[in-house]
């Protein structure tokens, strides 16, 4: 069933709309503390549809991500109480007791490997405030992992998105399915440790 190569498709449409960037900067933003799902998907064909300007489009990604992230944290800071029924119900209680663990152990590195990580960030910027840290650190530690993963990406992109595009269109499907599966697989086994 061919459903991600239309979305694709899509999606590089959009990627080349003269208000995009403005649209992955509030995404990145969103995603860093509420918003499912990543920048990357928006990030990727953006820095595939202009080349020339991906760092450009990684910068903003960064930014309004730290930006975000600064949102998270004020909501574990100022609402946790509030707010962590919610992320029990979404299915985060496990991800946010290992974040709180991994908070007393290793600090600021634990906001970095969430920042450069597929793992979701928004936890950990949420548990980062939760937990109190120290706001300069999670500020720098947050800017660097993400920093490091978005430029990464646009670089990516950049320097060897073009060849891999007919690759990209070709195996899309296969490729969507397979997250699909791996998310699905990861679902099923949390659910099942826990």
């Amino acid at each position: 069933m061919k459903i991600f190569s239309p979305l694709y498709q899509r999606v590089l449409q959009w990627s080349k709309h003269p208000r995009a960037p403005v649209y992955l900067g509030a995404m990145s933003f969103a995603e860093s503390s509420f918003f499912p799902i990543p920048p990357d998907v928006i990030l990727m064909p953006m820095s595939l549809a202009k080349p020339n300007r991906a760092l450009w489009f990684a910068w903003i990604t960064t930014v309004f991500s730290v930006l975000g992230g600064l949102l998270g944290y004020a909501i574990g800071y100022f609402a946790m109480a509030w707010i962590e029924p919610w992320l029990l119900e979404l299915g985060y209680g496990a991800t946010l007791e290992q974040a709180n663990h991994f908070f007393s152990q290793y600090g600021a590195w634990v906001v970095f490997i969430a920042g450069f990580s597929p793992i979701p960030y928004k936890v950990f910027t949420i548990a980062a405030g939760a937990n109190a840290m120290a706001l300069l650190p999670f500020i720098l530690a947050s800017f660097v992992g993400r920093g490091a993963r978005f430029y990464l990406v646009a670089a990516l992109m950049k320097w060897g998105g073009a060849p891999l595009e007919p690759w990209i269109h070709k195996w899309v499907d296969w490729l969507g399915w397979g997250l699909v599966a791996l998310i699905g697989g990861l679902l099923i086994w949390q659910y099942a440790s826990s």
